[in-house]
Order: C-alpha cells, then structure tokens, then sequence
C-alpha cells in the first residue's frame, strides 16, 4: 500500500551562495506562513546572483535533497555559449520562454530563465522557478516511475498482456482481431512496440474522461505486436489506466504521494492548482478546440478531456524540480528505487531490432536531440510543448530544457535545431 508522508516544517538558513539550503517545505499549508514569508523573500535558491539579475527562487528546495548544492556561481562565464544559443532562440521565435537546468557530479551547476511568456514586451519575465506544461515529459517523471515502482513491489509483471489488466483492450475488438490483441504485453506499451498508432484525436469523438479511454481500448493496432517500434501516445493513455488499477490509487495522487513528494518535487503535479497560473507560461491561442488562451491546463486535448490526468501528458513542473528528479536517476534511484530497477528500464531494449526505445525512456541515436556528446547509455524523453530531459550516468551529468515552443500556435519547429545545440554547448564548456 502507499505510504502516507506526514505533513513537515523544517527550517535552516544559509549564507547567500555558500551552498546551504532554505527550507519552508509545507510552510504555505502552515499557520505560521505569515512568520515564514518575509524570510522566504530574502532567500537566494538559485544559481543567480541577485544583485546582477531579476531573478530569485520562491520555491525552496525541501530538506531531502540538501545534498544537490548550488555550485554554480559562475554558470554565466562557463555556460555562456549555451545560454547565448537560448536566447538566439528566443530572438529568432523558437520560443518565447525558456528555463534551463543542468547538474553535474551531483551539484546544481546551472539554473536560468530566459525570456517572457509571450512575444508580448509588456509579458511576464521567465524566472529560474517559472513552472512549464511538461507535455510528455509525463512519460518520464510521472508514467514511466509509477512503473518502475509497481514493478519494483512485484505489482506490476512485465510480459502479462495489456487484456489481462483491461479486459476491453481485447473484448470490445472484432473477433479478428482479439487474438493479435491478446499478444500485447505491458512491456510493449513501455518500449512503444505494442502496434498502437502514435496518435489519434480521440477528444473529438469522447466528451467524458471515461469515453475517451474507451476509445483508446478500441484503437486499432496499426502493425503486429512487437514487430515495430512507434512512439505511442494510446499506449501510455492504456499504462496510466493499467498503473491506476495495480496501484489502487488515482495515477496522479499515486506520482505526487511516492514520487514526487519524496524527491521534494513540491511544485510538480498534474492540474495545477489557479494561484499557479500567473507562475505558467501559456502554451497555445488555442482557436479551433477550446477556443481561449492554454494557460494553466494541460495543452494535449486528450489529457484535456481525460480530466488534465493520463499516461502520456498533464504533469507541470519548474526545471529544479525535474532536476531533482534526475539526481534520482543518476543515483541509481535513490530514495525511491533500487539500482536494478533503473538499470531494466532505462537500457536500450532488443526488440525490435532497430528500436532506440528503452522502457518509457528513450535513448540517443542519430541525429539526437542531445546533441553528439552524450554517452550510449545516456537516457531522456522529449515532450510536445518543448521540454526535453536528457541524463548521461557515464558523466554524471543531466540537462533540463523547458520552453512553450507551442505558443502562440504549434508552428515553430525551429526546438529540433536548439535542443542538440544546448546540449553540445553544456557538455563542451565542462570538458573545456
């Protein structure tokens, strides 16, 4: 069964730039937040400086990961020709947001906003903690850990098929079809070669979380089981709904209670709550499906309609929180899983022949979106709004991009050419 964490306050103080913590974890839930907020004010929890730059952290580093310390007091010299490639981005409308994370050796050495909201001059100023529509960044940090967990904890075996947890998957299929249906396992909707199309406007024929789902489960196979490897949205809409059930908990309340919560993920969740909107940068002018601004709410329409809860998108996060979740990784899952375990799903997998997929991960290959340095077992996901993550154990090192690149209307594809350009640029200036 999951467990509950407690509520918690702990407080410590530290000397700007030394590397020490400030902790109001829990504080805004507290009494004492009125006490609490003038200090929070002076705190500096950023790689920036305050009396060069605007920007200052609001959302504290919990206790949990006191050992991640900022170390990057001089990330503007070291760092400059990958900084300078973001706002040439933003000068050239790739994007108008952006925020960039970067840990090395288990140190934050790297943490900055660039640009507005929007193109608009009078728009918000991205900060170091704006949080960003992860898109299927979902994958990853919420889909994808849930797995390993379950997995972990014996609930969740790999090579049982999908029909055995949604019976629908293969009852509700023509006849002839059910027997091919019945060959898909969890572990191809993991690797994306379960046969399930990449994609499918399910939002325009279901209203209702529950419709949509029920057309998932109806979705044809577009290729044999295990034949082929094509990134699946269906698929991961079909795992958020077989990791619900094993967990016997909402798929979101699941993430936040084992996962993000431990890793002091506190501004990471699905459906982020009103007062966060004016911390979100829009995604979309959204003028053909739910015609307004996409602020706040997920940007997928099929995670829209599922409730702003599902497998393949939904969660909104800040760039520290996702790095903190790559620490995780990089310490072989520490605190919340085994070494083994993240070993299993973040390797390459052998079938089939060709695939770059791991388990809900995905790896380098040519031309990647890493760029040309990260190691082969490096891992990383990408997602639709322009949210990347890429982790390479071999140097120890993860990088954290999120941007709205989807703004004002899903356009600009010009992210494909920024991402492997950051990327090349952090990993020289560390070698240099």
């Amino acid at each position: 069964m999951p467990i509950n964490h407690p509520p918690f306050i702990s407080i410590a103080f530290f000397q700007p730039l030394i590397g020490a913590f400030l902790d109001f974890t829990g504080v805004d839930d507290c009494p004492c937040s009125g006490i609490a907020a003038p200090l929070r004010r002076q705190a500096i929890i950023s790689c920036t400086h305050l009396q060069s730059h605007p920007e200052v952290l609001l959302n504290q580093p919990p206790q949990q990961l006191a050992d991640l310390p900022p170390a990057c007091e001089l990330q503007d010299k070291q760092f400059a020709r990958a900084f300078a490639v973001v706002r040439d981005a933003i000068e050239q409308r790739a994007f108008p947001a952006a925020t960039l994370a970067v840990t090395h050796r288990g140190s934050l050495i790297a943490l900055r906003g660039f640009g507005r909201f929007t193109y608009a001059d009078d728009a918000a100023v991205v900060q170091p903690d704006t949080i960003f529509d992860l898109a299927s960044l979902t994958k990853v940090v919420a889909t994808t850990a849930v797995a390993m967990l379950l997995h972990e904890r014996g609930q969740l075996p790999l090579d049982i098929p999908v029909g055995h947890f949604l019976p629908d998957f293969v009852a509700r299929a023509p006849r002839h079809q059910q027997a091919t249906r019945e060959a898909v396992t969890l572990r191809m909707l993991l690797a994306h070669s379960s046969g399930l199309p990449a994609y499918e406007k399910l939002f325009e024929v279901a209203g209702s979380r529950e419709e949509l789902v029920r057309a998932a489960l109806t979705t044809r196979l577009v290729s044999e089981p295990g034949t082929r490897a094509e990134y699946s949205d269906m698929g991961f809409i079909l795992l958020g709904e077989v990791l619900s059930r094993q967990a016997g908990l909402a798929l979101d309340r699941f993430a936040r209670q084992e996962i993000f919560i431990p890793l002091g993920m506190t501004h990471t969740r699905f459906n982020p709550p009103p007062e966060w909107k004016p911390q979100i940068p829009p995604t979309e002018d959204d003028r053909t499906f739910r015609k307004r601004i996409i602020q706040g709410e997920v940007n997928d329409e099929n995670a829209f309609v599922m409730g702003g809860i599902a497998g393949h998108a939904g969660v909104f996060a800040p760039a520290i929180d996702i790095a903190r979740f790559a620490e995780c990784m990089l310490r072989g899952g520490a605190p919340i899983l085994k070494p083994e375990t993240v070993q299993l799903f973040t390797r390459r997998v052998d079938s089939p022949a060709g695939s770059s997929r791991a388990m809900g991960w995905d790896t380098p290959s040519p031309p990647a979106s890493s760029g040309t340095h990260f190691s082969p077992a490096s891992f990383g996901h990408l997602g639709f709004t322009g949210t990347s993550l890429w982790i390479d154990p071999t140097r120890q090192l993860s990088v954290t991009l999120l941007t709205n690149r989807t703004w004002p209307n899903r356009m600009s594809q010009a992210i494909r050419q920024v991402r492997p350009l950051v990327h090349d640029a952090i990993v020289e200036a560390l070698e240099e």
